[in-house]
């Protein structure tokens, strides 16, 4: 009697390989949304991102899925602008913990994201050491900073607002614009930082123009320098 070989049971396909499958498509300078994602699949596709050690950067907001992938020139103004914020405040006598590109996570509100970086500047007592920050019970970062080449932070603002967020800076290369987060949870444009007031920005603007003819090293001397000429200011 024949004997029929039955193929081993194959797994229905999950959502989880999906959206990682689709991270691959993304190219750099690009963006991809989606809608009716889990929160649980969220979670899994940054942890399965940050084991595969991959550039790409989730934000996540009630079913809402935005998988984007930055460019050269993206990564470029972030360090730029991260150099001179830090040397700012280590020259003027500030403190300060970074987080860079931590992700926010908080099941309870079903959203999550990644700044292009971000500070701890008036709360850093509370989160200095090594340990992993719980949004539920730590505070949020005094200060995010989004690098708008290749998407906006517009449509994320409302995700900002959620983790309460005091103070988020947007750079497309050219302006740089301050917003300040209002009681009624949205953000407003000021002409100065609540985290950093003591900037200069004529000055401190003009230094961001500098890196299409020097390199990033002289900028960096050049910058301390200038700020060391000031007159004791305070962040």
């Amino acid at each position: 009697m024949p004997i029929a070989t039955v193929p081993p049971a194959v797994p229905p396909p999950t959502q989880l390989p999906t959206l990682a499958g689709l991270v691959g498509y993304v190219q750099p300078g690009q963006r991809l949304l989606l809608t009716g994602v889990r929160y649980t699949d969220y979670e899994n596709l940054a942890a399965w991102r940050d084991g595969h050690r991959l550039a790409a950067h989730l934000a996540f907001d009630s079913g809402l899925l935005e998988i984007a992938i930055p460019s050269n020139l993206d990564e470029r103004l972030k360090k730029l602008l991260d150099l001179l914020i830090t040397i700012w405040i280590t020259e003027t006598g500030g403190e300060y913990v970074p987080s860079g590109e931590l992700t926010h996570l908080r099941a309870d509100l079903e959203k999550g994201f990644e700044p292009d970086e971000c500070y701890y500047l008036q709360n850093w007592q509370k989160v200095a050491g090594f340990r992993e920050i719980d949004f539920t019970k730590d505070p949020p970062p005094d200060l995010a900073v989004e690098i708008e080449v290749s998407r906006t932070v517009l449509p994320r603002l409302p995700i900002y607002a959620a983790f309460k967020i005091p103070e988020v800076w947007r750079y497309d290369g050219e302006t740089l614009t301050i917003l300040l987060l209002q009681l009624d949870g949205t953000y407003r444009e000021s002409s100065t930082s609540l985290a950093l007031p003591a900037i200069p920005w004529p000055e401190f603007l003009a230094f961001l123009r500098l890196p299409e003819t020097i390199s990033y090293a002289a900028l960096s001397r050049q910058f301390r320098a200038w700020v060391r000429t000031l007159a004791a200011p305070n962040t």
